[in-house]
């Protein structure tokens, strides 16, 4: 059975059967009334299956097989080798055994020394980079060591700027304080001498008024005594806003020495911050150096340690590959 299989469009495909007719011969002599003829037909099935979109697959079934039977060939008739056949044949492949053993030999050599070139020149890069890298380490150290170094003085330098300043700052508090002292000093002597001089007055009128009181008595008792009594009032008055007065003033003095004092703290708890901030920052840097010095020479053994198993690698290849060659 031959099958033809072929991708076509959806749009040509069809499933009804198409015909071949054979040849129909002509009629020779009379003409007689035309018969229809049997004509043979060859009829094909067509499969169709949808295997993709916008295609279809279909099998067409021209014929039945035919069986060809395969022809075999003739038996040709033994042949006994002779001995000396048999000692050329062994004697031919113990030369391409040895031509082969030598072959093999050669290359191994050959590999044997490429293997030798690349280790020296493994080795010899790793040196270089070794050099290299521990010059490069060296000039970085160098380097951190003069940063550090920079850095430190110029945090010194910073740190006597911000002292002195604070110095400063301590020392015009202090001057300001002395002078808010000095004035509320003389305030105060002002304010006594002037209440004392208020009270002599008010004691001169006093005795003026007595003298007048004195005087009216006989007449007015009873305006003396509301007089008194006002007076009495008057001066517990007096005596009560000049208490006041010294309170106030005690208490801004008070207020100034507390304001004076948390300041004096305050500097000191930052004097004391940046101090600590300074030494964890040099910690942390002392540190991260160590840390780069332990991964640089955790680097460099690691590449020491891989040349070392390259070496015995090829030392044991070596020794694995010359002991057939031995035996």
């Amino acid at each position: 059975m031959t099958v033809s299989r072929t991708w076509v469009p959806l749009k040509f495909c069809s499933s009804t059967a198409h015909r071949r007719s054979a040849p129909v011969k002509k009629p020779v002599g009379k003409p007689r009334t035309k018969q229809p003829k049997k004509v043979k037909f060859i009829t094909t099935e067509i499969r169709c299956q949808e295997m993709s979109k916008g295609g279809l697959a279909y099998e067409v079934i021209l014929a039945e097989p035919v069986g060809v039977p395969v022809p075999r060939r003739a038996d040709s008739p033994e042949k006994t080798p002779s001995v000396e056949e048999i000692q050329e044949k062994l004697k031919a492949a113990e030369e391409r055994r040895r031509s082969l053993e030598a072959s093999k030999m050669a290359a191994i050599a050959q590999k044997m020394a490429k293997i030798e070139e690349a280790s020296k020149f493994r080795s010899e890069q790793t040196n270089n980079f070794i050099a290299s890298t521990k010059e490069a380490l060296d000039a970085k150290m160098d380097s951190h060591e003069e940063k550090r170094e920079a850095y430190i003085n110029e945090l010194r330098a910073r740190l006597k700027d911000h002292l002195e300043g604070v110095e400063k700052t301590r020392l015009t508090l202090e001057q300001q304080t002395a002078e808010v002292y000095k004035a509320i000093e003389e305030k105060m002597n002002t304010a006594a001498a002037q209440r004392d001089e208020n009270i002599k007055k008010m004691l001169e009128r006093l005795r003026e008024h007595e003298e007048q009181v004195r005087k009216v008595r006989s007449g007015n008792q009873e305006r003396y005594q509301q007089l008194e009594t006002s007076i009495q009032e008057k001066l517990a008055q007096a005596e009560e806003r000049r208490l006041q007065r010294e309170a106030g003033q005690r208490e801004k003095l008070r207020n100034h020495s507390q304001k004076l004092a948390e300041a004096r703290s305050t500097v000191t708890a930052k004097v004391e911050e940046i101090t600590k901030d300074i030494e964890t920052k040099l910690t942390a840097a002392e540190q991260k150096r160590e840390q780069e010095l332990q991964k640089k020479l955790d680097f460099v053994k690691k590449e020491e340690r891989r040349a070392e198993l390259v070496r015995q690698n090829k030392s044991a290849r070596a020794d694995t590959e010359a002991a057939p060659t031995c035996g």
